[in-house]
């Protein structure tokens, strides 16, 4: 089933209520999307991503039918390091690979947050010349900033990922609704939009519960239909859900 979620046409996408971000171009070869999820990793002042931390991996993008390959690639380059992972992640994003990507940061053993990297070298370049910049996966100098976007569905299945898991204050938590699309087709067929939901839905609740998160989260999803609007989560909820862990 895994194996289908994650390579199937056939696939459960957000209805994302995030800002617009600058195009850039496409990440892999011939029927690579452009704003593909990339890897890279960033290093900051002493504490910049926590007490002790410096370096992390940032993951900015969105989240592809083929992210989980770059996700693989940066962690095996980083082997033994163990990074947390910085998440800013936007537009209309493929959960199927969304869950796992959380279960292959959690099988790695990797932290997780959320938050927009600002590399120093890009400063005041085209979204163009950055992303070249980026895409061979770093070191790069920068720093981490709250960012504007909010932390969508998509967000939070990654952060469900890491052992231990935060947000910081002033993060908006927004779930909305979500929506079937074949990758390889224009049209979904009825059959498909009466039956895979359902199934999908079955997936992502027990990827919740492996994970430690409760899934009224997914209730909550499901009573917004299609809806791009969502509902924002307090920061009292966060803990409630275990969208976050205890502070160690």
């Amino acid at each position: 089933m895994l194996r289908k979620i994650v390579f199937g046409g056939l696939m459960l996408v957000t209805a994302s209520a995030a800002m617009a971000q600058a195009p850039r171009p496409a990440v892999g070869g011939i029927g690579s999307p452009p704003d593909a999820m990339i890897f890279y990793v960033a290093h900051g002042a002493p504490n910049a991503c926590g007490p002790g931390c410096s370096d992390w991996i940032a993951a900015e993008g969105t989240v592809q039918w083929d992210t989980h390959k770059r996700l693989f690639n940066i962690l095996d380059r980083n082997a033994g390091r163990r990074l947390p992972l910085i998440i800013h992640a936007w537009g209309e994003s493929n959960l199927n690979v969304a869950t796992t990507l959380g279960r292959i940061l959690r099988e790695r053993g990797i932290d997780t947050t959320v938050g927009a990297t600002e590399v120093e070298v890009c400063r005041g370049k085209p979204e163009a010349e950055c992303f070249a910049l980026k895409r061979p996966g770093g070191p790069l100098d920068a720093r981490i900033r709250s960012q504007e976007a909010p932390c969508e569905l998509t967000c939070v299945l990654m952060l469900a990922g890491g052992v231990h898991r935060t947000l910081p204050a002033g993060t908006r938590v927004v779930l909305t609704g979500m929506f079937l699309r074949n990758r390889m087709a224009p049209n979904v067929s009825p059959e498909a939009r009466d039956t895979l939901p359902e199934r999908y839905g079955e997936q992502f609740r027990k990827y919740l519960r492996d994970m430690g998160v409760e899934t009224e989260l997914l209730d909550i999803v499901d009573a917004q239909g299609e809806s791009r609007r969502g509902v924002e989560m307090p920061a009292s909820e966060w803990a409630r859900l275990h969208i976050v862990t205890p502070p160690r």
